[in-house]
């Protein structure tokens, strides 16, 4: 089946979000080092971040590193921050090429100082792009966001800028790393697991979530554009029944 062809251009999710898992099993499977699968992982996400623009999807999100990544072996963590690098300074002709805008989102003061400065380099020269907006989430956990969020809108009301019964759904939303983000409507999970891993837990609220045996440094448009399809067969209530939606 043609899956690009199947989906309606008119119903594309505005933000899609990715888990990309697998790459470490990839490479222990063609018994190689984990860290061939990240680099393996950098192709995979050139091809997916060109099939969204080609579509015409607006965000896409991507878990590049989690708060617990940190936890992983030194020399694997080296490998990940030298294949940021090296794939940042790589990737920007293809972000100019397709109207791409860079952002990031988590403790990015935590990556390394020539992490930090190849990022905020590319996030400036792509800051008029207007296509797409692709968003890194690095050194990321929701529940380090969350509470962030709780902390400065806590520190508003103890020094009276804000009222606690003013605090709602929109006050948090300013307060989170994703403030000028919509929600997200699709989360894809490469490599088979079924698991969030604190990942956007309240941008997610009413996403519909997509999971794929596949292995991430082997995911590719194709495999984008069927999630997508899927996506689009499902019916999306937001709390209300079928009956009144049709």
């Amino acid at each position: 089946m043609n899956y690009k062809e199947s989906i309606n251009l008119d119903k594309l999710p505005t933000h899609i979000a990715i888990i990309m898992d697998g790459n470490g099993r990839w490479a222990k499977k063609k018994g190689l080092f984990r860290v061939a699968g990240h680099e393996e992982g950098t192709k995979a996400v050139r091809d997916v971040v060109e099939g969204c623009a080609e579509l015409g999807v607006k965000n896409l999100t991507l878990y590049a590193f989690s708060t617990e990544n940190w936890n992983r072996p030194k020399l694997e963590v080296d490998t990940l921050m030298r294949l940021l690098v090296s794939s940042l300074k790589k990737e920007i002709k293809t972000l100019q090429d397709n109207n791409i805008k860079l952002t990031s989102i988590g403790n990015i003061s935590n990556l390394p100082k020539k992490a930090q400065r190849e990022l905020k380099d590319v996030i400036e020269k792509t800051s008029g792009n207007s296509h797409m907006t692709l968003t890194l989430a690095l050194s990321y956990g929701s529940r380090e966001e969350i509470t962030s969020c709780i902390r400065q809108i806590a520190d508003k009301v103890k020094s009276g800028e804000l009222k606690s019964n003013e605090v709602d759904e929109s006050v948090i939303n300013e307060h989170l790393y994703t403030r000028n983000f919509p929600d997200v409507d699709l989360l894809i999970r490469t490599s088979g697991e079924q698991r969030i891993s604190n990942f956007l837990l309240w941008q997610i609220a009413y996403a519909e979530l997509y999971f794929t045996k596949i292995l991430w440094p082997e995911f590719r448009r194709e495999n984008l554009y069927e999630a997508i399809y899927n996506y689009q067969n499902r019916e999306r209530r937001f709390g209300k029944t079928s009956e009144q939606l049709s």
